[in-house]
């Protein structure tokens, strides 16, 4: 579903991401971890369109992502084909990046009436269908400002969810949350995980949260995948040094 071949990005004289391969499978829970600064948020701000890529090839359900398929050449992709492949995939911030002019239903339904072109009727059944599915039934008609975080944060995920995307990312999408909120919005992606087929890449610093939901724990350094394996390998037995450092940072991460 999304693979990444040998693909570079730097920010100025800072190479972000070293000539990397990473590949997720169809309805595969993969879960990025790593240091600050490894490259985790990179991925998945290049897989947006939110940042471009300076080397390499990204694929996205079997098309390029970056580039066009143009007299068996690739070319850098139009702002059409860009516009086309956001459509397969939905990001959940680490800031809820809601509209706080507009009601968490007018927040849900304003992307599919003028992206997908659904009608005001089709949007909101579906804004209804994900709010209850993310817990906050009750809550369509108020403001942004009128919810706690973890209110807000499950309205993005439900914001997301409307546009009906195969994969999705989630950038570390507790960070902002005070500790008591965390959970609300854990439980809801644990629920997505379990009853949604959906491609899902989450990039966390909830070590328990990441052994609990993953088919794959990636640990990123320096650009890199430095140890990839099942949550319970990766978690319990890493092989690496530098993922043995990095974990220790974690209380009873094996736990």
């Amino acid at each position: 579903m999304i693979q990444f071949d040998k693909v570079v990005k730097r920010f100025g004289d800072v190479t972000v991401l070293d000539s990397l391969d990473f590949n997720v499978q169809k309805g595969e829970k993969v879960t990025i971890i790593g240091p600050s600064g490894s490259g985790k948020s990179t991925v998945l701000r290049i897989l947006m369109t939110l940042e471009t890529i300076n080397e390499g090839v990204i694929h996205v359900a079997g098309r390029p992502l970056w580039h066009e398929l143009r007299n068996d050449q690739l070319i850098p992709a139009s702002e059409d084909h860009l516009r086309q492949m956001r459509k397969e995939m939905g990001m959940v911030f680490q800031q809820f990046n809601l509209f706080p002019h507009m009601t968490v239903r007018r927040n849900i339904t304003e992307a599919p009436v003028h992206v997908l072109g659904l009608s005001k009727d089709k949007a909101n059944q579906r804004a209804e269908e994900y709010l209850e599915l993310v817990g906050l039934s009750d809550q369509a008609d108020k403001f942004p400002s009128q919810l706690s975080g973890g209110q807000q944060q499950r309205v993005a995920i439900a914001r997301a969810l409307a546009m009906k995307p195969n994969i999705m990312l989630f950038d570390e999408p507790t960070s902002a949350l005070d500790p008591e909120l965390v959970g609300e919005v854990l439980n809801v992606i644990q629920r997505l995980s379990e009853e949604q087929d959906l491609t899902m890449l989450l990039v966390t610093h909830e070590m328990q949260f990441a052994k609990q939901i993953s088919d794959r724990v990636c640990f990123f350094d320096k650009g890199r995948i430095v140890e990839e394996g099942p949550p319970e390998q990766v978690f319990s037995s890493p092989r690496e040094e530098r993922t043995q450092e990095f974990l220790k940072g974690f209380i009873n991460p094996e736990c």
